[in-house]
């Protein structure tokens, strides 16, 4: 009997006793780091971001978020007859012009492109209570929200819905819109990133500078760094007054097909933290790691096959779907209006993806 006591003891001591060790290591892990992590997550990056000029075809927009800020946006119509829309979600700090150097080619093949600037950045309002950074917050999806209902208020809006299209923050921010709203029927993103999953590495890996004890370091676990990055995040909440999103969320929800781009020489989102998004994503998706680019240069280190195989997205997945739909509801052949467009036809490829 005194032997079963004794085992039942040791069975439940040393779970108790690692778990309780676990507990004392984090709350230490917060005592010493937490400041530190907390200077870290609120710097910026030193990224070169992109501008582009005003074009005299484009339609300059302007839209209202549910809290009364102004945002600005640009229009860019298809050259042609009509394949699809497509929103385009801005790298963090760059204007509405940029999208023309991503999407110039997409007009040439039948897309119309929207592209909006968020609060506190561009010429659209500033709110002033908001400490804008590269990471997704409550009112970056406010606006993006206000984004897919302008598009959706417009007298040429489409029905069958719209595609999206985004570049790094841009991207992590419209697929957490879309994730939850049906009309968007398809998304590409290139250098997407999420909170959590791009600060556990990055705490892994520099912990070493702030403490030097290898064994702890080696036998953490995941888990454990991630409630540190956790504590973090709500810590910087709660003094910025913002909700800070669960990006990855986004990549479990959205269950319509997606094409993600990364750098595979990206040195701010590495490859590992795309891939552990990837991972979470719904099927059908595909995932395009280009060797050597940096991030937010993928378009700059392969031009001719990155402009085709968006295009080659959008044509399967969001002008296929409008040219099914619309044969459906006609039951003889029409001419196509600039809602729904030809699909497949060489004359709408644009030079350099010319079959």
């Amino acid at each position: 009997m005194n032997w079963l006591w004794l085992g039942m003891c040791l069975f439940w001591v040393l779970p108790v006793g690692m778990l309780i060790l676990l507990v004392g290591v984090y709350f230490y892990a917060r005592w010493k780091f937490l400041d530190i992590l907390v200077r870290i997550f609120e710097e910026r990056p030193l990224f070169v971001v992109p501008r582009g000029e005003k074009t005299a075809d484009a339609q300059d927009v302007r839209f209202t978020t549910p809290d009364g800020l102004t945002l600005r946006g640009c229009y860019l119509f298809a050259r042609g007859p009509r394949k699809g829309v497509i929103l385009f979600g801005l790298e963090f700090g760059s204007n509405r012009w940029s999208c023309i150097t991503y999407c110039e080619a997409l007009q040439r093949a039948g897309y119309d492109i929207f592209a909006y600037e968020p609060r506190n950045q561009g010429e659209s309002d500033s709110d002033p209570k908001y400490a804008v950074s590269q990471w997704v917050t409550d009112r970056d999806l406010t606006d993006a929200r206000a984004a897919l209902a302008y598009l959706k208020s417009r007298p040429d809006a489409d029905p069958r819905g719209i595609g999206l299209f985004g570049i790094s923050k841009g991207a992590s921010v419209g697929l957490l819109a879309a994730a939850t709203d049906p009309w968007v029927r398809c998304a590409v993103t290139d250098g997407a990133f999420a909170t959590v999953t791009t600060m556990i590495p990055f705490i892994r890996k520099w912990i070493a500078i702030y403490d030097t004890n290898r064994f702890i370091q080696a036998v953490l676990p995941i888990w454990f760094y991630r409630q540190v990055a956790l504590a973090g995040v709500r810590k910087v909440s709660r003094k910025r007054q913002v909700r800070f999103c669960r990006v990855e969320s986004a990549f479990e929800e959205f269950r319509r097909p997606l094409l993600m781009i990364h750098g595979g020489g990206d040195t701010y989102i590495k490859p590992i933290m795309a891939q552990a998004l990837f991972d979470l994503a719904r099927p059908p998706k595909e995932l395009w790691m280009i060797p050597g680019a940096k991030h937010n240069q993928s378009l700059h280190a392969t031009p001719q096959e990155y402009t085709c195989r968006v295009i080659d997205f959008f044509d399967l997945h969001l002008a296929q779907l409008s040219r099914v739909s619309q044969l459906s509801a006609n039951t003889v052949d029409e001419p196509l209006s600039h809602s729904t467009g030809s699909v497949g036809a060489e004359a709408d490829l644009p030079m350099e993806c010319e079959k």
